[in-house]
Parts: C-alpha cells; structure tokens; sequence
C-alpha cells in the first residue's frame, strides 16, 4: 500500500499565542468616547429653566408622515334653510287677548302661541288659540296685547335654525377643481370653538359674472343654537390630497422667510430646545409641508416656538451645566464628554496653579517612564515561552500512520 507522504507543517502561532496578542491589541487601543456630541449642538439650543418653559407655555407636537390637503381659501356667510321659516296667522278677525311667545323665544310645533278673541258673537266671544305650525325660534313679531288682527295679519315668524347653510363665494377657475360632495373646513370668527367639516351639496345654478364667481353651498349642524344666519364664514376649500407628507402647524416656523427653522425639543435633555433648520414645500390654511429638516418622532415646538425664537440667553445654564445635571459627570463646554487625557490635563493645570505637584500626577509620571519597557519586555518573554511550550507539544505528537 503506498502512503502518502505526511506533509511538514507550516509555522503556526498557537491560539493562546494569537489571543494573548488579540488581546493586548484591544487593550492597547486608543480610547474613544462613547458618547459624542454635534459639534453644533451647543450653539443651535436654547436652554430654559423649568419656570421659563412654564411660561412660555411650551407645547408639542410628534411629527410623522400622513394625509396632507391643499386648499384654496374663500369667504362666504351663513344663511338659514329655504324651507325653514313658518308663520303664525289667523283664519278669522279677532283681537289678540294673550301673547305668549315673542323674539328670541324657541316654541315646539302645537304650542298655544297666541289667543284670539273672535268677533262672532257670544257671551263671551268664541276664544280661537293660534298653535304654532313647527318648531323653532321666533324670529318676528307682528302683535302686540289687543291689537286687531285679520286673516291676512302675519302675527309670529318661526325658524328652525338647527341645521344652517353655509355659501362660499368661490373664483370660476376654482370650481372646475371641485365638485358635489367635495370637502371644505370651514371657521367661524364670531363663534370661536365651531370648526365644522362639512361637504358641497351643491352650486348655485347661475354665476355673478360682475366678480367671476359662483356661490358653493355647504350644510351645516347648529344644534346647540349658537349660530346664527348673517355671520361671517371662511372656508378652506379642499382641492387636493396627498399621502405619506410630513407637515407641521403653521405656528411651528421661525426664523426668516429665507431660513426657516423649528425647534424640536432635545432627545434627552429637559427643557432643551434645538433650532432645526427646513426646507418648507406647499402650505395650506393650518399647516406646511417639511420637505427636508425632520425626521419621523421629533418633538416639534408649537406653542411657545416664537418665544424660543426671541429666547435670546436670559438663562444662567448651558449646555455643559445641563449635561453635568443629566449624566452625573462633567462635560467640556461644547456638551462633549471629557477624555482622560482631558482629565489629566485640567489636574494638571489646578495643581500647577496651586503651585504644589500634585502626588498622583507625579506617580503617573513616574510610572509611565518605565511602565511602556516593562510591558514589552514581559510581552516579548511570555510570547517566547508560549512558543518553545507549543513547539515541544507539536513535537512530540505521534506520526500519523498511512
């Protein structure tokens, strides 16, 4: 049987051999700081005391991607419901000996409203009481106690103002980009609080081609009554909607129209506010979409952001006291975490200052002379003694037999 020659090993270094060396490499590497801070980190925050931030009323909002709409602005009115009215009349003469309902009052449909003495003869005369024909609110009076009354007599106007209309005035060239059922958000200045959503029933048949408008009529709730026909109406007129926008409230943008910035509030830091430099894209009527600057989660400023943007440095602390307060340790000025050789430094400088050598900066002098030749001395004679040990072992290893 022929044998196939065994092959001479090649030099190898034992694994103790290379993990000692593994391990005096990693032990032997420069120290890097674990916890690094920008460089503009210090200068772009604005740091309040807890009492500052309470008085600017600081609020926030989390920013992440959603539904964004563009809209085109309008004005309009609010006007009550063409089939919302009725009238309180009589079917005979008469004179009106009890009134019970006058302006401002609301009145159920069969309420006795008012009461007719009729001038058919009788002892007494036939008493007619006049019922009110729906619910709703007396808009207008026409009767007084005793006043004569006739058939024609329109004596009580009722409306029912528990659902309104609201009519935008609208440009031509806008209406070509809504329709029947498209969304406007509408405010009313005179009733803070009602910020109704409400869709298009329709447009009015004819155009004012005096202004090149048309009228774009919206339904609206009023059940609590505190709206009223005549009051002013703006409208938001949804044109457009696109998905996954990042977007901000108005009040969020500071700084000038060239170099817009929010502040966001510090991912670690209380009442540490950082300016957040955007690139603004389309607005609408309550938001802007944040085409560059933010990320999904920041904590974006919106109350209280133009007090930050006007903060100036009425505050004691900085960055560094604030950092000190957060980590329990000290930090250099820029907010960066202080090295060893930082440390050594700055103990150098205070004993030198006190114009004593301070004991364990002398030791550490001392001991750094002749500590780098221990090392390698002790380095070189344990890797020689590994080496002759794993020698001898490979060497009296028994030949493999063919």
């Amino acid at each position: 049987m022929r044998t196939s020659p065994i092959p001479t090993p090649r030099p190898t270094a034992s694994p103790v051999i290379r993990a000692v060396a593994t391990l005096l490499v990693c032990l032997g590497a420069p120290y890097r700081p674990g916890h690094a801070v920008d460089a503009n980190r210090a200068a772009n925050s604005v740091i309040l005391t807890a009492i500052e931030a309470e008085n600017l009323g600081i609020e926030s909002i989390e920013v992440d991607f959603e539904m964004f709409e563009s809209t085109v602005f309008a004005v309009g009115q609010l006007e009550e419901q063409p089939a919302a009215r009725s009238v309180l009349s009589s079917r005979v003469a008469g004179r009106a000996i009890e009134v019970h309902a006058f302006v401002g009052d609301g009145v159920k449909q069969g309420d006795t409203l008012v009461v007719l003495e009729s001038l058919q003869p009788g002892d007494p005369p036939p008493r007619i009481p006049l019922k009110a024909a729906s619910s709703g609110t007396v808009v207008a009076s026409h009767v007084l106690l005793g006043q004569p009354i006739e058939p024609s007599s329109e004596l009580l106007h009722i409306a029912d103002h528990s659902r309104l209309r609201a009519v935008a005035t609208v440009a031509q060239h806008v209406v070509g980009s809504l329709s029947a059922g498209s969304i406007a958000h509408l405010r009313i200045p005179s009733a803070p609080g009602h910020n109704p959503t409400a869709r298009i029933i329709r447009f009015d048949p004819q155009a004012d081609p005096s202004n090149g408008t048309m009228r774009a009529i919206f339904e609206i709730s009023n059940a609590q009554g505190d709206l009223v026909p005549g009051m002013r109406a703006e409208f938001s007129l949804v044109t457009a909607q696109r998905d996954h926008v990042m977007a901000v409230p108005l009040e969020c943008i500071q700084g000038t129209q060239s170099a817009p910035l929010v502040f966001v509030r510090d991912f670690e830091l209380p009442n540490v506010f950082v300016r957040a430099p955007v690139v603004l894209g389309e607005r609408n009527a309550t938001h802007v979409e944040i085409i560059k600057g933010l990320f999904p989660g920041d904590e974006v400023i919106t109350t209280g952001s133009y007090g930050l943007n006007h903060a100036g440095s009425a505050s004691a602390m900085s960055l560094k006291d604030v950092l000190d307060a957060a980590h329990g340790h000290e930090h250099n000025e820029d907010g960066s975490e202080i090295t060893a050789e930082q440390k050594a430094a700055g103990e150098s400088k205070t004993t030198a200052a006190n114009g004593e050598p301070h004991p364990a900066s002398e030791s550490a002098r001392s001991v750094s002379g002749w500590l780098p030749y221990y090392a390698a001395a002790s380095t070189i004679a344990l890797l020689v003694a590994l080496q002759v040990l794993w020698s001898k072992t490979r060497g009296s290893a028994p030949p493999a037999s063919g």
